[in-house]
């Protein structure tokens, strides 16, 4: 029976450890090792800890367009749960839980878009959640979108084609409190203009 592979392509913080997973999973029917140029690919990273080094290569692989980060890590603190997960990996597992069913299982989750979490992790990525929200968004009034309401409802009306003026008017704003919400959106997010505010916003499911 045939089976769709998935590209995968491995980092590995040394030598020997990116030998045995290579060996490990090579092998496996499910699983195609790719080289640079082949995209989009599953990147299984392979670290002891989240030092400086493997923080930028999660960083970069986010900015890549990889099909889905799979990190394994010797272990992962609170403290770095929002940022790992902020970086774009979609699944981590401990090296002392890594079996190559559980990687094959990973890498599978990944490139079909879903996450995975040990549970315990998962709890504590919630709780981290849940304390961002209440201590530093809720105060000023954002959501975990980081906008706020009012921002929410221009960006909808900008969406449904009202123009500046007549979102003021809507909404009993001035047209230059329109200019400034529209202009800290774009700031914020890195969008170019109103139609990429809006793009964004419709994709990433904020509006």
């Amino acid at each position: 029976m045939l089976v769709d592979q998935i590209p995968v392509l491995l980092h590995a913080t040394d030598t020997i450890t990116h030998a045995g997973v290579t060996a490990a999973l090579r092998a496996r029917p499910e699983i195609r090792f790719a080289d640079d140029t082949d995209e989009p690919a599953v990147v299984l990273v392979i670290v002891e800890r989240l030092n400086e080094e493997a923080r930028q290569l999660l960083r970069s692989l986010n900015c890549a367009g990889c099909a889905g980060v799979v990190l394994v890590a010797g272990e992962v603190d609170d403290s770095e749960l929002l940022d790992v997960v902020g970086n774009g990996v979609s699944a981590i597992i401990r090296r002392a839980d890594a079996t190559p069913d559980t990687l094959v299982r990973l890498v599978k989750a990944a490139a079909a878009g879903e996450g995975a979490l040990p549970p315990d992790l998962l709890g504590r990525l919630l709780s981290r959640v849940s304390r961002l929200q209440r201590d530093v968004l809720q105060p000023n009034g954002w959501d975990l979108a980081g906008m706020s309401h009012r921002e929410t409802q221009v960006l909808r009306m900008v969406a449904d084609g009202f123009e500046t003026k007549e979102i003021a008017d809507r909404l009993s704003y001035s047209e230059r409190t329109v200019k400034s919400i529209l202009h800290d959106i774009t700031n914020r997010f890195q969008l170019r203009n109103r139609a990429h505010a809006v793009a964004f916003a419709l994709r990433e499911g904020l509006i």
